[in-house]
Order: structure tokens, then sequence, then C-alpha cells
């Protein structure tokens, strides 16, 4: 199986079961035994064995070679190979301590930088998005119920009173009350007016008696 075809298809298993902090290292100038090397971190004793089988699985379904496995029973580094590429899985403990990318890490595999590229490459570029239409709105059908909401709560509106014209109130026999008219025996006032009132006969015969008086008292100071 071609060395490009492996490592993808090690790298969708890893990724299919949440493998994590997935490294593969090109390492033919550094030994002749294999080509790849690759280092996935597990969780757990049954994540780190679920990581093994699914690798294990995927290559054989493609036509692959399981050469073998080593450290299912405990689970803390599983160990599987390929052949030409050997897997690297391991808790996050034993990752730190025994480092293995120190040792083979001279030249990393950008998986994911190539398989974004490739699905961009892969897809039609001049693809164009189809357009949303608007749609108008469809008219609404009036049906019996809502005429009988409509009906109930026109009723329960406050009725107002009707208004009556003025020649309808006097045919009804409603007349508004007029003010009196002002005749020639009522006396008219003026605003603001001096108002004079007839003078009494004693008050006109003690008039006459003082206008006597003083008329006699010129007499004698003229004299």
């Amino acid at each position: 199986m071609d060395i490009k075809k492996l490592q993808t298809l090690v790298f969708d298993a890893l990724e299919d079961v949440k493998g994590q902090d997935i490294q593969i290292f090109d390492t033919t100038e550094i030994t002749s035994l294999f080509d790849r090397v690759c280092v996935v971190s597990g969780t757990s004793n049954r994540q780190t064995k679920a990581l093994a089988a699914a690798v294990r699985d995927k290559v054989k379904e493609n036509g692959g070679n399981i050469v073998g496995m080593e450290g299912e029973g405990t689970g803390e580094w599983v160990l599987v190979d390929l052949g030409d590429m050997v897997v690297h899985i391991m808790q996050p403990a034993i990752r730190a301590y025994y480092r293995l990318e120190e040792l083979w890490g001279g030249k990393e595999v950008k998986m994911g930088a190539a398989k974004r590229t490739s699905k961009m490459t892969a897809g039609p570029m001049d693809e164009e998005k189809p357009k949303r239409s608007r749609s108008k709105a469809a008219p609404v059908e009036v049906t019996p119920d809502m005429m009988a909401i409509q009906t109930t709560v026109e009723d329960e509106k406050p009725k107002r009173k009707p208004r009556v014209s003025k020649v309808a109130a006097e045919l009804a026999g409603d007349k508004p009350a007029r003010k009196p008219r002002a005749t020639s025996a009522t006396p008219k006032i003026p605003s603001g007016g001096r108002v004079k009132v007839a003078s009494t006969k004693t008050a006109a015969a003690s008039s006459k008696e003082a206008a006597a008086k003083k008329a006699t008292t010129r007499r004698k100071t003229a004299e």
C-alpha cells in the first residue's frame, strides 16, 4: 500500500475515535525499518484500546497488512505495527515521560493542512449558491369563525350616544330652553353704566325747602 494512503487511513481512524494531539513523522532519513511514525494520546485505557482497534480495522478494510499489536492488556501504551508505519497510542503521562517526538520528530507531516487543501481543490470552485426567492404572502381567507370573533369584539365596545340635531330634537318635543327675549316693557340696563332711581315725594319736598333756605340766605347776605 502507498505510504501516503496508509498515513491518511491511520489519521482518519484516530480522528474518528477522538484521538488527541495526533502527530505523524517522516523517518525515511533516520531509519530504514519504517517510513512513518505516528504518536497519539488517549485519555483512558478504554480509549487507547479503541484507537488501536480503529486503526487495525481501517487498514484491514482497505487491504493493508497488520504486522502486530502490543500493549493491549494494560492499555497505557499500545503499539500497532503496520510494516511501513508504526503507531504509538499512549496515555498523556506515558507520552510525556518517553518523549518519542524528540526521537522521531525530525520531519513532521502536516496531515490536517494536507486534508484541508485536498478538500478545497476537490470541491467545485465556480458553484454558485442558489438565490433565495422572495415569495409574496398568500392572501388570508376570512372564515366564519373569524367573523364571529370580530362581531363579539364589536359588541363588547362601549356604545356612544347618537348625536341628535336641533331640528330632530324640536320635532321630538325635546326643545332646548331658550333665553327670554327682552321686551319694550323691560328696561335695558347698559353694562358699566349708572342706574337712575326715581325720587320719592318726601325727598322732593326736602330738596325744595333746602333750596328756599339757600335763596333766603343769599338775599340777606346781599343786603
